[in-house]
């Protein structure tokens, strides 16, 4: 039997702020949420992405926090062709597919890019 039901939250490490919030909420359409002491996030259904500047981290945090250390896959709200064209509208390279994956739960297919501190994300769709 698992302990966990769901992850709520991650954190990226970005060098970049803005950069990283163009990525995030104008190209992927994630919203922006600011909390706490000047801290930001991008919110996507019921999670969300909490954002670090690289030697301003927020305590506690990982023991090796950088960027580019990521390998995410998000499950897309629309078709995978929906985020294709958005892709190409935003002008953001993919750097591979569509192909298929297995996920989680079942097959899947995704388009790869890499956000603006390299991290790798993979954007889905259920086959």
């Amino acid at each position: 039997m698992s302990l966990i039901d769901h992850l709520d939250h991650l954190v990226l490490t970005t060098v970049d702020p803005a950069a990283s919030e163009h990525f995030y909420v104008d190209v992927l359409g994630m919203q922006l949420e600011a909390f706490g002491e000047g801290r930001k996030a991008f919110r996507f259904g019921n999670q969300k992405i909490n954002l670090h500047v690289r030697g301003k981290e927020f305590e506690p945090k990982a023991h090796l926090p950088v960027p580019g250390a990521l390998d995410l896959c998000f499950i897309a709200a629309v078709p995978l062709e929906q985020v294709i064209a958005r892709l190409k509208e935003k002008q953001w390279p993919i750097i591979e597919g569509p192909v298929m994956r297995t996920g989680a739960t079942q097959k899947i297919r995704s388009v790869y890019v890499r956000d603006p501190d390299l991290n790798l994300i993979e954007i889905s769709e259920l086959a």
